[in-house]
């Protein structure tokens, strides 16, 4: 429950002074159980005084099996204690089911445990939960719920499974596309938001589908190119529309002449260099103007390049993308092994 102030019991309770549960009249029948570690723990841990008092207590709820308020109260003390307890978490859904709680007072629970818990698996876990108990009712909430996560995390992995999964169970599908349109627009390296929008046009149930948005998903994806060549989200996002469909990524002359156009700057060029190399070994056969656009990235400092337009794009590669120097090496060796 929260109070006037928005913040839970618990929160206000520990602004100024934690009472002892043992000092709390409503807890004086319960009989406290230790844990117990055996008789000659290896290396104890050093539990504060606070997780001991509530963790014991909670033991003797729990063995009990004690449905009631105080009990529902004291997972929330052990959650603020300890938010990666999944016996705590488990207790804490049966009683309120047990209890009949306002599911919708629990989310706001959920929200303000993970302030400082955002990426805690059991914190996800009961979220879900008690959303797929609210059904529909909970949609907005729960998508408002993962936006203001992933304005603080752009890649938080948790909030990004959790806001799928809404969409599939609840719906939402309506402005999800926007969504990543304008997560797109504020960082364009967002690997993330490009997963998102994938997701979205494969999935939503209201855009029929990768066939039908293929068109203007790879008009857009070949802005981004243009205006960001070194982001390599978009190069995989792009061959990703042609999923299935490899001949036809291979043939159309709208990702050849994108690379061209990025070849030809001869700056950041490196997946446009390294997609061409794909699209020849899937059979391409790449024009006069790519060749030349090619054999324009030769450096003084490299070697004298060959007649084979895969073996050079491989040598160039070697030379500007270091960190991956072996993997072009071995591109190349196999290159010449099909020669």
């Amino acid at each position: 429950m929260e109070s006037r102030s928005g913040k839970s019991e618990v929160e206000e309770e520990e602004e100024h002074r934690r009472v002892p549960l043992s000092e709390r009249a409503e807890w004086s029948d319960i009989t406290p159980i230790p844990q117990d570690d055996g008789p000659n723990p290896v290396v104890p841990i050093s539990y504060t005084k606070d997780f001991v008092e509530v963790m014991d207590y909670f033991r003797a709820v729990y063995f009990a099996d004690e449905r009631s308020p105080r009990a529902l109260s004291l997972t929330a003390e052990a959650i603020h204690l300890n938010a990666g307890n999944y016996t705590v978490w488990h207790f804490r859904r049966l009683l309120l089911e047990s209890l009949k709680v306002d599911l919708r007072e629990e989310l706001g629970f959920v929200e303000r445990i993970a302030t400082d818990n955002s990426k805690n698996y059991q914190i996800w876990h009961h979220r879900r939960w008690v959303a797929e108990k609210l059904g529909p009712d909970a949609r907005s909430n729960e998508l408002e719920f993962t936006k203001k996560i992933l304005s603080v995390d752009a890649k938080h992995y948790h909030a990004w499974s959790h806001r799928q999964w809404v969409l599939q169970a609840l719906g939402g599908w309506e402005d999800e596309l926007n969504y990543c349109t304008e997560l797109l627009e504020e960082d364009i390296f967002n690997n993330s938001a490009w997963n998102q929008r994938y997701f979205v046009i494969t999935k939503s149930p209201f855009l029929g589908g990768l066939k039908a948005m293929k068109e203007n998903e790879v008009l857009y994806t070949i802005e981004a190119i243009v205006a960001c060549p070194e982001n390599e989200s978009s190069w995989r996002y792009l061959r990703g529309l042609y999923k299935g469909e490899i001949t036809s990524w291979v043939n159309d002359p709208q990702v050849s002449s994108t690379c061209l156009k990025i070849l030809r700057t001869k700056s950041n060029y490196l997946f446009a260099l390294s997609t061409i190399l794909d699209l020849i070994c899937l059979g391409y056969q790449p024009n006069r103007e790519i060749t030349d656009a090619v054999v324009a990235l030769k450096t003084p400092d490299m070697d004298e390049l060959d007649q084979d337009i895969a073996r050079n794009i491989c040598s160039i590669l070697e030379h500007v993308d270091p960190i991956r120097a072996n993997y072009w090496i071995w591109r190349k060796s196999r290159i010449l092994q099909s020669a």
